[in-house]
């Protein structure tokens, strides 16, 4: 059994699935799963039709030595406007998360309320080449692959806020009082100014 970075609580049902030396570019790989962590598994995968449609773009928070700026890197709530239509990344991040969905109907949760709890990306080792340079010398051609982590989670339904209960008496009950505002009461006021 491989080791994840993170364990969900196992009172919690979730789903997993990761892919290890893939080969597509780390930079590329990161800033996706930066961008789909938190999302609901539908909109994330939407969001990556649209990066491969060209209709959406991925935005650049860490990366962006040398990254145009795009207009519509500014539809999402990132800062800059820096961004990229990374095709191969996308298709192998849309893949493992299509695994970790189907996944996730095996164990048997609900695909409707699921959400991506943990999406990470690290560097893998290098792929080594060489290419030939002038005067007989050679350089290194290295390739820089991802391992990538998804961990899916059923995001549980919000709780109502309890109504006002009265006292006996019919008065309502009273707000909480911080420490600071305790200590704000306690102090007495001198002086007035010259009113």
């Amino acid at each position: 059994m491989v080791r994840y970075s993170m364990e969900p609580d196992a009172a919690v049902r979730s789903s997993k699935s990761r892919g290890s030396h893939l080969r597509v570019h780390f930079k590329h790989c990161r800033e996706i799963t930066n961008h789909i962590k938190g999302m609901q598994v539908d909109k994330a995968i939407k969001f990556m039709d649209n990066v491969l449609a060209f209709k959406a773009v991925v935005p650049f928070v860490r990366f962006t030595g040398g990254c145009g700026r795009k207009g519509q890197a500014k539809q999402n709530n990132t800062p800059g406007d820096k961004g990229r239509w990374p095709v191969k990344a996308t298709a192998v991040v849309k893949d493992l998360l299509s695994n970790a969905i189907s996944n996730a109907e095996t164990k048997g949760l609900d695909t409707e309320i699921l959400y991506v709890k943990h999406a990470q990306c690290n560097r893998a080792p290098a792929g080594r080449r060489r290419t030939y340079r002038a005067h007989g010398r050679i350089g290194k051609y290295a390739s820089q692959p991802a391992h990538i982590e998804f961990i899916l989670v059923e995001r549980k339904e919000g709780v109502q806020k309890g109504e006002d209960e009265e006292m006996a008496d019919g008065a309502k009950t009273q707000r909480k009082i911080s420490r600071k505002e305790m200590a704000k009461s306690r102090f007495v006021k001198i002086g007035g100014g010259t009113d």
